[in-house]
């Protein structure tokens, strides 16, 4: 199961705000596995403000 830690790093020196997208491209470009991109690519399709946002997307 994917950590928020995990979620963190891959999510390191993103620009925000920004779309699901930008995320998991973002993520994957910057190293993510394919745990982190799954959980990435579950969340809803919006514009997120920040990194707790996004975390708050995956993990309820």
């Amino acid at each position: 199961m994917v950590s928020p830690i995990d979620i963190q790093k891959a999510l390191g020196g993103m620009d925000y705000p920004a779309s699901k997208d930008d995320i998991v491209k973002h993520a994957s470009d910057n190293g993510g596995d394919n745990e982190v991109l799954d959980a990435l690519q579950g969340i809803e399709d919006r514009e997120y403000d920040g990194p707790s946002g996004v975390s708050k997307a995956v993990f309820g």
